[in-house]
């Protein structure tokens, strides 16, 4: 296909015309000369040296070229894009031209019998850069294809009709005042929607329409900058820069966008605090409380935030002993504050040298000079009628014990601290729910008691004195008094135990006691104890005063029986050793316990075994019931077994004698069960072991009824008695018992050798040594020390007989 010289009715289209015809290379790019034949393919490649090799191809039957188009055509005509020729075509109409693809018969049409394209619309290249479109011709007479169907491009030429434009707008940014020049402060960025590939439509410049001299900006970069020295955000904070963005390289005829940056400076430390004034007066009462403001002072900083925080201090001694400044966050003020009392009588001004710094300082801005200043503030102090003063902050005052009513206890004072001095009167300070012990005299401030005080029942007092000007009463003054209620040994000491005292019944020392004592120490440190005056002397303890205020109870007797006796009264005499001697009897009650072995806890076996079962009186009751209803059961089932025997007699034919054999013998004399031989070889103590070992006595007589040594029988007698015992008791077995009396005699001047007979004597052997021998010795020693106990307390009584 050949594009026709005479169509090119444009520069362009001219340009292509000239491209067709011999250039291979156009504007945009190469056009490709593509033939073709249907004649057969002869094919002759000739290679020599210094020559290119060349290809023959077949030719095709029509050519065209690439195809440009104008974007944003406005003209009434459409816009003619380009021709399409078969070399087929003879001329004669019989060739007909078709078009196809992207826009084809929309945007694009052809004229079937000269190929002529056309572009109806006007093209946006934004919007579409090209268009692919097909090619074919055709002969009318066969309604065939003259050549197969072909591809071409139509490109939409690029024209500058789109402005540069920022993406988002306007601007807020921040600089530092005082920067340097050149700072950088912020970058913008426009975009052009022509083709950046073609001439200079999308090359975009930048510049400053509004906000010189003060910033400037790169024209190629978009960085706005800043373009004056020593910018003071004091003097004006707020910039508003209008940054242009031109495309064409900012040549005439170039289309431009423009966007708003709001500039701020933000603040530094570049102003020291100034006071307004150099001298401040203020008025201040002497009645001023001490910690609290008496007056305030502000020097002013032009800067902002923590570049205007501020420091006040005071200068000279005097000023900075008497009062102190502080700064008021929020409102920048120096507070002063009194941190004595003021007294007009001694000072009546005070001049103070007040500095005020900022905190936060900037080293880069050192150069600027000191941030600090000062000023002078003078204080005048007001006379003011002021209340009674007391001599001393607090009184402590001390009384004793039962002290008459009416005694001086002690006596404060308090003065007008006025010129004037005015006299002085003074009162208690009454509460309804406290009872009243002092009264003052008003005049001369002295305390006296209203009652007897007990320092057992309250050791301190705590009054509040009140002192008022006779001329003002309504001016008052207030000093706490504390009184001390010294002590008298006015108590007596008691003993320090209300429970029972449990007595095991082999022990010795019982139990420690202690006294108290409700008086101070110092009339009572020390107790002494004993048994009551004029009582006789106790037969079962004694008490050991250990000399640390403390007793030991000892027990007389080794051993204590419960079932003797359970409960002992022993009554205690305990004093003191105050001024004067104070003393009180407490009777203490003792109870036998038979106490665990092994174990130094005092506790009854019952009372442990109750309380380590831990059971209630029901569950007790109900274990009770159990072992009744089985004891009931099991003596039934006794009772059935001895009827179910059978008889003796069989039967009454069955008559014989029953016959009863009892194959024992008498032990002799080692047969030591049946009787007691130390009875018969010692009549002394015949009538003490009366009874049989075999039989249970109906009675015992107690040891203490001992036969004395002259009413001892004869042994002859002795026996006689023996045998007539045995005929008559009815208890014993119906066999013979040998029993042999082994008897050395009476009178002889040489006495008995024996052991036996020195039962009854007393013996001055110490056998509770045998405890220590182990569990085979202590039946031995309870023996024996039974004995040596009832001898010791027959001693006793006899002696106490005598002394009463």
């Amino acid at each position: 296909m050949k594009v026709n010289p005479s169509s090119c009715l444009c520069p362009v289209l001219l340009c292509l015309c000239f491209l067709e015809r011999g250039y291979e290379a156009s504007h945009h790019g190469q056009a490709k000369i593509i033939s073709r034949s249907h004649n057969a393919t002869h094919n002759h490649n000739q290679t020599k040296d210094g020559e290119t090799e060349v290809h023959h191809r077949p030719k095709r039957g029509w050519i065209w070229n690439q195809f440009f188009v104008l974007e944003e055509h406005i003209g009434p005509d459409a816009q003619y894009v380009g021709k399409l020729h078969s070399n087929s075509d003879k001329g004669d109409g019989s060739v007909r031209y078709i078009l196809s693809g992207e826009g084809a018969g929309s945007i694009f049409i052809i004229n079937e019998v000269t190929g002529d394209i056309h572009a109806t619309k006007s093209l946006d290249r934004e919007k579409k850069s090209h268009y692919v479109l097909h090619a074919q011709a055709i002969d009318l007479n066969t309604n065939k294809p003259l050549e197969p169907e072909s591809e071409f491009i139509i490109k939409v030429q690029d024209i500058n009709d789109n402005a540069p434009k920022f993406p988002d707008g306007p601007f807020v940014t921040s600089v530092p005042e005082m920067s340097e020049i050149g700072t950088s402060v912020f970058q913008v960025t426009a975009t052009d929607a022509d083709d950046p590939t073609y001439g200079n439509s999308a090359r975009v410049v930048y510049s400053v329409l509004h906000g010189q001299p003060y910033f400037s900006v790169d024209p190629k970069s978009g960085i706005i900058r800043t373009a004056l020295a020593d910018m003071d955000r004091e003097a004006r904070e707020h910039y508003s820069v209008v940054i242009q963005a031109k495309d064409m390289a900012g040549q005439v005829g170039g289309l431009s966008g423009s966007t708003t940056v709001n500039i701020t400076l933000t603040d530094v430390n570049d102003n020291p605090p100034k006071f307004p004034q150099k001298n401040y007066q203020v008025f201040v009462p002497e009645s001023a409380q001490v910690g609290k403001p008496v007056g305030k002072i502000k020097a002013n900083d032009e800067d902002i935030g923590i570049n205007a925080e501020i420091k006040y201090s005071i200068l000279n001694p005097e000023g900075a002993g008497m009062f102190s400044i502080s700064t008021d966050k929020d409102t920048r003020e120096g507070v002063i504050t009194l941190r004595k009392v003021l007294n007009y009588e001694k000072k009546k001004h005070y001049s103070l040298h007040i500095a005020a710094e900022n905190t936060h300082l900037d080293p880069h801005l050192s150069y600027l000079g000191s941030f600090k200043d000062d000023a002078t503030l003078k204080i005048t102090v007001g006379d003011v009628d002021e209340p009674p003063v007391f001599s001393m902050d607090y009184y402590i005052m001390e009384v004793y014990e039962n002290a008459k009513v009416g005694t001086e206890v002690g006596a404060v004072t308090a003065r007008d601290p006025d010129s004037k001095n005015s006299p002085v009167r003074y009162f208690i300070e009454r509460r309804e729910d406290k009872e009243v012990y002092f009264d003052i005299e008003s005049i001369s401030g002295v305390i006296r008691t209203t009652q007897l005080l007990d320092r057992e029942d309250t050791p301190w007092h705590n009054i509040t004195v009140m002192a008022t000007e006779e001329d003002n009463p309504s001016l008052q003054s207030h000093v706490p008094v504390t009184v001390q209620v010294l002590d008298v040994n006015d108590n007596p000491p008691m003993i320090n135990t209300e429970d029972e005292i449990i007595i095991c019944e082999s022990t010795r020392v019982i139990q420690t006691i202690t006294a108290v004592d409700k008086d101070d120490f110092a009339n009572g440190k020390g107790f002494s104890f004993s048994f009551p005056g004029g009582v006789p002397a106790n037969p079962n303890f004694t008490i050991k005063d250990n000399e640390d205020s403390t007793a030991s109870i000892i027990a007389r007797r080794r051993r204590f029986h419960r079932l003797t006796q359970e409960l002992y009264e022993l009554p205690v005499v305990v004093w003191d050793d105050g001024e004067p001697v104070l003393s009180s009897t407490s009777t203490l009650v003792l109870r036998v316990c038979s106490c665990q072995r092994g174990t130094r806890l005092k506790i009854c076996q019952g009372e442990a075994f109750l309380s380590s079962a831990g059971l209630s009186t029901g569950a007790l009751i109900a274990i009770l019931l159990c072992v009744l209803i089985l004891l009931a059961i099991v003596i039934l089932f006794i009772t059935l077994r001895r009827s179910k025997k059978e008889p003796l007699i069989i039967s009454e034919e069955d008559i014989r004698e029953n016959v009863v054999t009892y194959d024992d013998e008498g032990g002799g004399e080692e047969d030591t069960e049946a009787f007691d031989i130390i009875a018969l070889r010692n009549p002394a103590a015949a009538e003490e072991l009366k009874f049989r070992r075999d039989v249970r006595p109906e009675c015992i007589r107690p040891r203490s009824s001992r036969r004395p040594a002259h009413e001892e029988m004869d042994i002859g007698e002795f026996i006689k008695q023996r045998v007539a015992e045995a005929d008559q008791d009815t208890s014993v077995p119906p066999y013979d018992s040998l029993q042999t009396y082994a008897y050395e005699g009476q009178g002889s001047p040489a006495g008995s050798i024996s052991s036996l007979g020195s039962t009854g004597a007393h013996s001055e052997l110490d056998y509770n040594s045998m405890d220590d021998w182990g569990p085979k010795f202590e039946k031995i020693a309870e023996l024996y020390g039974e004995e040596v106990e009832t001898a010791s307390e027959s001693t006793e009584k006899a002696e106490s007989e005598k002394q009463t």
